[in-house]
């Protein structure tokens, strides 16, 4: 099963996760601190963590931080908020759900299994991601020894740019990439980069597909904040 890491510094409420995803199988580590955690990911990596926003130290969104830049381990954060900034915030960084205080466990643990099931897409779903350096996802089909991709088993003439883009979305469906991140991608060493580059190449990667596929529509613009590859096919 997989591990779930929970960081939390109110011990009830963190009792009250690991008694709901260990009831339901899941290993369950524990970080009352957001530094320890940040520390024991270093040599053991879960397979999502859910952190709390609001701790002392390093807050939930500070540690989404740390670990974006070094993983992308799925993280779902914890929030008594009404307000919808951290959202926002979270969601630009990379947060991939969030759950409200006070909740459900058996709504957290659906939670859970949503964004694992997103994170590592079923084979049964005809989504997989192989040892052999293959992603599929649906139609989509890339192959990153060769730099080759195929849309419904035609060839789509990607750049190495464009194709580092599109495996960037396609790795995680669902999850929206923020424009900074997939700048990034393609900045290497430059120096600055138009804030709107992304775009041009997003369009550009949808106008070749659409040469193959006229009703292709999986590359998502999430406003305010970037792209996202659908997690189930569109028609």
């Amino acid at each position: 099963m997989p591990t779930i890491a929970v960081v939390e510094d109110d011990s009830g409420v963190l009792d009250l996760i690991k008694d709901a995803l260990e009831f339901e199988g899941f290993d369950v580590l524990l970080y009352q601190n957001g530094i320890r955690a940040l520390d024991a990911f270093e040599s053991r990596s879960p397979d999502l963590v859910i952190t709390d926003i609001r701790m002392p130290e390093v807050d939930g969104i500070q540690l989404l931080q740390r670990l974006r830049q070094k993983s992308d381990t799925p993280v779902i954060l914890l929030t008594g908020l009404v307000d919808e900034t951290d959202e926002l915030v979270g969601l630009r960084i990379g947060a991939d759900d969030f759950i409200r205080k006070p909740f459900s466990p058996r709504v957290l643990v659906e939670r859970v299994r949503t964004v694992l099931r997103r994170y590592r897409p079923p084979a049964a779903a005809g989504d997989r991601q192989a040892d052999d350096g293959v992603i599929e996802r649906g139609h989509l089909r890339m192959d990153k020894e060769r730099f080759a991709c195929t849309w419904k088993g035609r060839k789509v003439e990607l750049t190495a740019l464009e194709f580092l883009l599109l495996e960037s979305l396609a790795i995680r469906p669902g999850v929206a990439k923020t424009r900074d991140a997939l700048t990034d991608i393609i900045c290497e060493d430059q120096v600055t980069v138009h804030p709107r580059t992304i775009d041009s190449h997003i369009k550009r990667l949808r106008k070749k597909f659409r040469r193959v596929d006229a009703t292709f529509n999986q590359i998502d613009s999430v406003y305010g904040i970037g792209y996202r590859f659908a997690d189930t096919e569109k028609s």
